[in-house]
């Protein structure tokens, strides 16, 4: 019977440490934690050391996370990266879907593919704690319709950082190389969301140096993204991806591009998804010149430019130095 209740206890000390956790709106301290909840207490009692307990807690406070469990750290406002009063509770409305709310087996087999389309690196902290509460529910999900999902993971280094500082809304600087420029410029902004644009991820933020809302191409950044210490109101984040996101239809709305597509052919079925019918061809709106110059590029000899001007010779600039590199290529092989 002693063995079985001493390998019962890490069990029991987790679920007391859970309920002491979610049963504050302010937060444990550390000390507070190793010396009233049951488990740690009785170890303190019988003569543990303080290293020992404080070991022991961040094993559990680890195995909770491995669970799913939300554990929140909280530090001090004015310097967040020290943690020697930081307190921890788990929030309760990121462990629990309100009451109202409730799924479908069906409905929850569709959120299962949703989510399992993301890589675990790629998912926001809102949608694994939406995943989190749903799997809560204790629901069994086996309905017919989960053959497969595909697996999408977003492959830009820059996007991890950007979306960790965004969620602790944090001040990030980044190296930015725009087209034409020499060197890249340093950027310091606040990143208030990421957002999918033509298949392009796109952080928006407030540019602190210009004093103004700017959106920023991922692929553009050429090196690591620095996140600071310096924090902002997280309510900035409230509607900045709509904001962005009508940027960017505002700007595509004013840039057509006339374009010749050679029908069925790879070109015209994923340009007109989005263009609209031309007497000579087709217009399609665009938001940066060189990053539909790289697309149509792409495509060959598929697309001919109308105009603008500036896009067809962005096009034949890409396209000649594809020529050059292989014609090097050839004669070397000769």
């Amino acid at each position: 019977m002693a063995a079985a209740t001493s390998r019962s206890a890490p069990e029991e000390r987790l679920v007391n440490l859970l309920v002491a956790l979610m049963a504050t709106d302010q937060g444990l301290t550390k000390e507070t934690i190793l010396s009233s909840v049951a488990g740690y207490r009785e170890q303190a009692q019988s003569g543990a050391s303080k290293d020992a307990l404080e070991k022991m807690f961040e094993r559990d406070k680890e195995s909770l996370r491995g669970l799913g469990v939300p554990i929140e750290t909280i530090g001090d406002y004015a310097d967040p990266d020290d943690l020697r009063e930081a307190r921890y509770r788990v929030p309760n409305d990121e462990y629990a879907l309100p009451e109202d709310i409730s799924f479908t087996p069906a409905e929850l087999a569709v959120l299962a593919v949703a989510g399992g389309v993301w890589s675990e690196s790629s998912l926001s902290a809102e949608a694994r704690s939406g995943l989190r509460k749903i799997r809560a529910l204790g629901n069994e999900v086996d309905e017919p319709i989960i053959g497969f999902s595909p697996r999408l993971s977003v492959r830009t280094p820059a996007f991890a950082p950007l979306q960790k500082a965004m969620e602790q809304a944090r001040v990030v600087s980044f190296p930015y190389l725009k087209p034409g420029d020499e060197r890249p410029r340093s950027r310091r902004i606040r990143p208030l969301a990421l957002v999918d644009y033509e298949a392009r991820w796109h952080v928006f933020g407030f540019d602190l140096d210009q004093q103004a809302e700017r959106t920023f191409l991922l692929s553009r950044i050429v090196g690591d993204v620095a996140i600071t210490r310096e924090s902002f109101d997280p309510s900035l984040r409230d509607g900045a991806g709509e904001r962005a996101v009508q940027g960017l239809h505002d700007v595509a709305a004013r840039q057509r591009a006339l374009l010749e597509v050679h029908p069925g052919t790879e070109a015209s079925l994923r340009l007109r998804r989005r263009a609209q019918h031309a007497e000579q061809g087709m217009l399609v709106p665009y938001v940066d010149v060189h990053v539909l110059a790289d697309e149509l590029a792409s495509y060959g000899p598929e697309v001919r430019v109308v105009e603008p001007a500036a896009l067809r010779e962005e096009v034949i600039r890409r396209l000649q130095a594809t020529l050059a590199l292989h014609s090097d290529g050839a004669e070397d092989a000769t």
